[in-house]
């Protein structure tokens, strides 16, 4: 039966008490305190059968790819599974999926790829929303003589000035880089437009989705960019990235690599042995999705159907408890909250909030909340740019709150209490 958290008005519904069933870290307590786990734009907890797939290939099928013998055959035939459910996931072929140690990791590879045919004078538009793993590995390119250009966002609601970005493009951009959502400030960006401009000028465009994961669904095709990457430790797997590149480019740009390595594609992107018993627990982390999916709307008929289908229902519980937390935050005596707050632009935001609390460093108020079992962050999130420009770095950055389907209201309404306490 649906619980107080779902929604009826909705075609999904999310069984909530089904979902925390499926996360065994969601049962610690803190101090005596119930653990609240609002840590998840830097990282998600997992399901139990993440868990187990990692602890059963590790005690089963440890064994390199290629051999001519079981276990590594399994090795093989699990990575295919990983590919093709990620490309269910985003929206594409499974040779378009490339696996690596995280979403920087795989920037860089790429940037430096990239940077091989490019020179003196071509531009790379990046913007001061993104997360430092989609600006320092292109902007590392000026060392070859490339120009930066970067786009400004509105610092009144932090979005980004997209006529700024217009702007910026011209005939020599050669690339535009843009986070898919802010790590930072939650705001959701019009990511095909981006992708549109860029394709206008003759440019590649290289999305950041990892923080947009956990809270919306991808669909490479639809958005038409060339490249994608994203972290699945975001959204309820293993600490492991993942990058979509269109077949064309992965077929096309060459990778610095070792000799031996194949040429064909994904492989020829993916240096040295992987971490196979991570990217085994991938294939468990969609399944998750997979099966979410389709508690929620039971008549689905495909895995890229339930993977809608679960991020419908997640939509509509996210969207609850961010009015709740946005509202109630609001309502505390010297606290500014930074992005988007205005309801009726809420569909411009995801469920991630920073604020700052006058007398209150963010570290004092993450400790404190820690204390109690309230699990938050503190500091810039490597969202850099975004710290600096709004002049507080030199403060200690934000406190940051972020909320994923495995969050309560009751939660919510417990966080807001332990602020309101602290504050006094």
């Amino acid at each position: 039966m649906p619980t107080t958290e779902q929604t009826s008005s909705s075609s999904t519904v999310l069984d909530l008490a089904w979902v925390r069933s499926q996360f065994p870290a969601l049962a610690q307590t803190i101090h005596g305190h119930p653990a609240v786990f609002l840590d998840g734009p830097g990282g998600t907890q997992v399901p139990q059968r993440v868990i187990d797939a990692i602890a059963d290939y590790l005690a089963r099928n440890n064994a390199n790819t290629g051999g001519a013998y079981h276990t590594s055959r399994n090795t093989d035939r699990m990575i295919a599974e990983a590919r093709s459910a990620m490309g269910d996931f985003l929206n594409c072929d499974a040779d378009e999926i490339v696996f690596g140690a995280n979403m920087t990791a795989l920037t860089f590879a790429m940037s430096r790829s990239i940077g091989r045919e490019l020179g003196p004078g071509d531009e790379i538009v990046l913007t001061l929303l993104d997360h430092d793993a989609n600006f320092a590995p292109w902007k590392a390119l000026e060392e070859k003589g490339v120009i930066i250009r970067t786009v400004k966002f509105n610092q009144g609601d932090c979005t980004l000035d997209m006529l700024d970005l217009a702007a910026q493009i011209g005939n020599r951009t050669r690339l535009v880089a843009v986070g898919y959502a802010s790590n930072a400030v939650g705001t959701i960006n019009n990511v095909a437009e981006v992708v549109r401009l860029a394709r206008q000028a003759g440019a590649l465009s290289y999305i950041d989705a990892v923080h947009y994961a956990p809270h919306g669904p991808i669909d490479v095709r639809a958005l038409d960019c060339d490249f994608l990457a994203c972290s699945t430790y975001k959204f309820f797997g293993p600490h492991m990235g993942v990058l979509y590149g269109k077949r064309e480019h992965l077929k096309r740009l060459y990778p610095y690599k070792v000799r031996p390595l194949t040429d064909d594609i994904p492989n020829c992107w993916e240096w040295g042995t992987l971490n196979h018993e991570c990217i085994v627990g991938i294939k468990a982390c969609i399944d998750y999705w997979e099966q979410l999916g389709r508690h929620a709307k039971p008549a689905v008929t495909t895995r890229r159907g339930a993977i809608l289908a679960a991020h419908e229902a997640i939509h509509e519980h996210e969207r609850e408890m961010m009015e709740k937390m946005i509202a109630g935050l609001l309502a505390i005596p010297g606290l500014k909250l930074y992005g988007i707050s205005d309801p009726p632009h809420f569909q411009s935001r995801c469920a991630t909030m920073v604020v700052r609390i006058e007398g209150h460093t963010p570290l004092e108020l993450a400790t404190k909340l820690g204390e109690q079992g309230f699990f938050t962050w503190d500091g810039n999130y490597y969202a850099l740019n975004v710290t600096e420009q709004l002049d507080v770095e030199r403060l200690g950055g934000f406190l940051r709150i972020g909320l994923v389907h495995y969050n309560t209201m009751e939660e919510v309404e417990r966080l807001l209490a332990a602020l309101r306490e602290i504050v006094g």
